[in-house]
């Protein structure tokens, strides 16, 4: 069975809290710092910066014009895994970035004085890059790590790399890397400056540190110890929602002798928040060991190395 949030309880105002006040952190982000400054940190949002730039339509208009498609193929390929918070993340993103391009406009937030009488196609700020990045890359890193503690994902072109991982069988993370990092070329292309991809890799850089922080991690896997009454439960959420799998011992306990199961498994630091949320609502007395996995090597993960 899917274990959902209980409507209206204190857990359910708190996550899409989180889903809410980290896609207005994540407009903030890509309207006052990265677009100004012509950066593109990957995602459709970075993409929609360059198009923005090059053809004056709206910021919000471009992704949410890849984004829907993006969400409707992914569902087509990948089945429904991404959910009504990943839609609502989705959704408060495009408006937040509506809203801010609407009233604020495109200047930046961070800048030098602001110049009269530029060339046509020059910033009309006298920029400070590396300020400029720096907060821009911890602003991204704490609004997608709210989401992703929520329970939510990025979607965007992350869906693009997923359908890849799923006929390829390579790294989600290489591939997520090198789908990113095409779009952060684009800058160079469109704009004829080397720097802003570079800037743009090193806001990506801070950000990705930002989000293990946030959700309290350091890019290691989780493996986890369940010892549960509601073995088959816990089982169906691992191998029917998460895609993974596991093994089941056996054992006796210490203080009562009683036999009872005990699932070892591994999944990525996103899995294990939705996976410790819903045994919350199957099992609350059910005991969790949790231990950072700084490498997994086999199926799911990373490939063994050849000899």
């Amino acid at each position: 069975m899917t274990q959902k949030e209980k409507i209206f309880s204190k857990q359910w105002f708190i996550s899409y809290g989180l889903v809410i006040f980290g896609s207005f952190l994540f407009a903030v982000g890509d309207v006052m710092f990265a677009n100004p400054y012509r950066l593109a940190p990957g995602g459709t949002y970075g993409l929609a910066n360059v198009f923005n730039t090059l053809w004056s339509w709206k910021i919000s208009y471009y992704a949410i014009c890849m984004d829907i498609p993006l969400l409707l193929i992914g569902t087509w390929i990948l089945g429904p895994k991404f959910g009504i918070k990943t839609i609502v993340s989705t959704i408060c993103i495009f408006v937040f970035v509506w809203l801010l391009e609407s009233v604020w406009g495109y200047d930046p937030l961070i800048h030098g004085k602001m110049l009269t009488n530029v060339p046509k196609g020059a910033l009309n700020f006298e920029p400070d890059y590396i300020l400029n990045t720096i907060v821009a890359g911890l602003i991204y890193g704490v609004a997608i790590g709210l989401i992703f503690r929520s329970g939510a994902t990025s979607g965007g072109s992350d869906i693009i790399s997923m359908i890849i991982n799923k006929y390829t069988h390579a790294s989600l993370g290489t591939l997520v890397v090198i789908v990113d990092s095409c779009i952060t070329l684009t800058t160079l292309i469109a704009f004829k400056d080397v720097r802003l991809p570079i800037y743009s890799l090193i806001l990506i850089f801070i950000e990705g540190k930002v989000i293990d922080l946030v959700i309290d991690g350091f890019k290691t896997n989780k493996t986890i110890f369940i010892i549960t009454d509601k073995y088959e439960e816990v089982r169906h959420i691992i191998v029917n929602e998460l895609d993974r799998s596991g093994t089941c011992f056996t054992g006796v306990g210490l203080y009562k002798g009683t036999e009872r199961k005990m699932i070892y498994t591994t999944v990525s630091r996103s899995e294990f928040v939705k996976i410790k949320l819903a045994i919350r609502k199957i099992d609350p007395r059910c005991f969790i060991n949790v231990v950072d996995s700084a490498e997994t090597l086999g199926e799911g993960f990373k490939s063994l190395p050849e000899a």
